[in-house]
């Protein structure tokens, strides 16, 4: 990746794949503030799946809450798939300015945090993948069954409340340098969130004429919505580096998996191994039943003159060298059953 300066091995050398990564010798604490705000954002979304079943509770839920659900959940989840993800951590195309834009701001609205810390935490992932560096790998209690269910955990919420941060300085030098229209969108966050549940809120009253239609909207459209996309989003950390498949060569120690199940809800996110084998690719879904959503959009950008410059890596090239972080490193893949490793 041009302008993303290399990184410094963090990984021990006696490092075996299986052992809990090493603490820090003074932990550091996570201040009160960020804490309660990431509680909030996580915590009021899920209860608003009770709250939405209480209400649907024998009385049919509205068709319009549904559909504005799921037009929230696709432009949102698409915002960071296309937006957050392949475009702006991986560079897998560029876009015009005003769709760089759009995208940015469709990401934002998912309640997952800025686009710029966004952006550093998974190139830090990938540069440390599964490895002592990994914000949030399930095996950072190693590789045994209670290691494995409190790195699951750890790897699907709990990295969130985590007191170590990662520098967008190192990983995120292009945003912040060179990117202003990204550093502004970056910066007005809070405001995209407010968004995000106000515009449900507002439609869905504009369209049934009342007060109820709009809290409704509200819960199904903003709340459960929001809720729904995160869970996906955090399986694909977690899920994804412990169940399903892994067909394609990665990098030693990286667990990642395609997990079909979760192709379609995460719009082809989940195909986690053959993203980690070529992290480039805009295309994450290797085989021909393998759907990828976002891949879809990203070709309809290339075809409408909206998108350039796009890296559709055939799998013949999957053994080369790749670039993560700006750092170019060899593949291998993870261990196989039985201790062995293919190069």
């Amino acid at each position: 990746m041009t302008g993303i300066p290399p990184t410094r091995e963090l990984t021990p050398a006696g490092y075996d794949g299986s052992s809990p990564f090493p603490r820090p010798a003074t932990p550091a604490r996570a201040g009160t503030t960020p804490v309660t705000l990431t509680a909030a954002t996580v915590i009021a979304p899920f209860l608003a799946l009770g709250a939405g079943i209480w209400l649907a509770w024998g009385v049919d839920v509205s068709l319009t809450d549904l559909l504005l659900a799921v037009v929230f959940y696709v432009v949102t989840g698409l915002g960071v798939t296309v937006g957050f993800h392949r475009l702006l951590t991986h560079r897998s195309f560029t876009a015009r300015p005003w769709l760089r834009a759009v995208l940015a701001v469709a990401g934002s609205m998912s309640f997952q945090g800025n686009l710029i810390d966004w952006v550093a935490v998974h190139r830090r992932h990938h540069a440390f993948t599964d490895r002592p560096g990994d914000p949030h790998s399930p095996y950072r209690y190693g590789t045994g069954l209670g290691g494995r269910l409190r790195g699951l955990a750890h790897a699907h919420l709990g990295w969130l409340f985590s007191s170590e941060p990662t520098s967008a300085t190192t990983y995120a030098p292009d945003l912040l340098r060179n990117d202003p229209a990204m550093l502004r969108i970056s910066r007005a966050y809070p405001a995209f969130c407010a968004a995000s549940l106000l515009l449900p809120f507002a439609v869905g009253w504009a369209i049934s004429g009342s007060l109820y239609g709009g809290l409704t909207a509200f819960i199904w459209a903003g709340l459960i919505r929001i809720a729904l996309l995160q869970h996906v989003t955090w399986s694909v950390n977690s899920l994804c580096h412990m169940i399903g498949e892994r067909p394609h060569k990665a990098r030693r120690h990286d667990r990642s998996t395609d997990l079909w199940p979760l192709a379609l809800l995460s719009f082809g996110e989940s195909w986690h191994n053959g993203h980690h084998s070529e992290p480039s690719c805009a295309r994450h879904g290797r085989g021909g039943r393998q759907i990828d959503p976002s891949a879809a959009l990203i070709s309809l950008f290339e075809r409408l003159n909206w998108a350039s410059d796009v890296h559709w890596q055939p799998p013949d090239v999957l053994g080369h060298h790749r670039t993560v972080a700006g750092k170019h490193t060899l593949r291998t893949s993870t261990p196989r059953q039985g201790g062995t490793e293919r190069r």
